[in-house]
């Protein structure tokens, strides 16, 4: 049939365009064979290749990572530092050492970039599992004084944002900073992470320690973190209040009113990943995303037809990606659509494409995409 490749020959094809190629690229059964999207542009040289969705957790090197500011160097494990400061009782300075001393917490948890898109295959996602110690345990000891309303977490990362709306223009550098509120920053399963899947955090990852908030995207999961403050205003930084912001616009009447949001809770998302075939009988792979809401369902239209339940992957939790399978036949030679459709325990419903018309970001790309492929 046109449009199939084997591995072998998806494997050329990559290496050809020069994509890097991870130990977690997919692993076919005998006789299964990938059938590509027709929708999905050809791979370009150093492209991300979309996730292979096969392995449950994602290796360390594969693992997607993003900085804003350029990443620093590598910072001495032994003279690593972390302040807290602020509207505490009893401001802090720990080593890795002192953070490593402390109650261990791990959890599984997988995210993706507020970036990711479908269009692109979805490159910017990950699950892995991550070690540290509680947030919460060690803002109690700290103690927040009354009126305490935000934790700003900074990375070592840093660089030179332009102030124009002063007097003459001004370049003042800054580190990346993210910011919870106390009630947000109290959850107990935020952690300080100095392990990932095992091993010490990995540099690009934001050894030694990096912040991992659950059910978030990733922008909010802060690498190099070397200062938390506790402040009793709202954090306006540039990656809280002017970037990473989403755009919407909601019909009140006869008027459209625009709200933007920083972006921080994952949305309700699923995606297909891949399709295969052996013999006759085709495979849909694909994985969701969640603020950590259960999952009720994902549903699988074909060609337009009805939807039909999918297979939630076993492995799955709380937090992980919650991947899922969906087995068919009988699918004639020629183009073919397909796409999913996830739904939580809330009775809240993945939007369509035409739901999300009134956002004018690129953030937060949860919307039903139809993707399509031949045979």
């Amino acid at each position: 049939m046109s449009g199939i490749v084997t591995r072998r020959e998806m494997l050329q094809e990559l290496l050809a365009a020069g994509v890097v190629l991870s130990a977690g690229w997919p692993v076919l059964a005998q006789g299964e064979e990938v059938i590509p999207f027709t929708d999905l542009p050809a791979p370009q040289p150093g492209a991300r290749v979309p996730p292979s969705l096969t392995n449950f957790m994602t290796a360390n090197d594969t693992f997607f990572a993003v900085q804003h500011y350029p990443v620093p160097p590598q910072i001495d494990p032994a003279s690593y530092k972390l302040r807290i400061t602020g509207l505490v009782e009893h401001p802090m300075e720990l080593t890795l050492a002192d953070l490593k001393k402390r109650p261990r917490v791990d959890h599984i948890v997988g995210f993706e970039c507020s970036g990711n898109n479908n269009p692109r295959g979805n490159p910017l996602v990950g699950n892995a599992t991550w070690a540290g110690t509680s947030v919460a345990r060690l803002l109690k000891e700290a103690g927040p004084r009354p009126g305490a309303r935000e934790v700003v977490f900074f990375g070592a990362d840093t660089g030179t944002e332009e102030i124009t709306h002063g007097g003459a223009p001004e370049k003042v550098e800054q580190h990346f900073g993210r910011a919870l509120s106390i009630d947000d920053a109290m959850l107990p399963d935020i952690m300080l992470a100095d392990e990932m899947n095992g091993q010490p955090m990995p540099h690009p990852h934001g050894a030694p320690v990096r912040l991992v908030v659950p059910g978030w995207y990733g922008v909010a999961n802060v690498k190099w973190l070397n200062h938390i403050h506790v402040q009793d205003t709202r954090f306006m930084g540039r990656f809280m209040a002017r970037d990473y912001v989403t755009l919407r616009g909601q019909q009140v009447g006869d008027a459209t009113v625009w709200n933007e949001t920083s972006v921080g809770r994952t949305r309700l998302k699923s995606a297909i990943g891949r399709v295969t075939r052996t013999g006759t009988a085709l495979k849909a792979t694909g994985f969701a995303l969640t603020d950590g809401t259960a999952l009720k369902s994902v549903d699988i239209s074909v060609d337009g037809g009805a939807w039909k339940p999918a297979v939630l992957d076993k492995r799955n939790s709380r937090y992980s990606w919650q991947l899922f399978t969906y087995d068919w036949s009988g699918a004639q030679p020629g183009e073919h659509t397909i796409v999913s459709r996830a739904t939580d325990v809330k009775g809240e419903v993945q939007p369509t494409e035409d739901d999300l018309k009134g956002k004018k970001t690129r953030w937060e790309n949860n919307g039903q995409f139809v993707r399509k492929f031949k045979i």
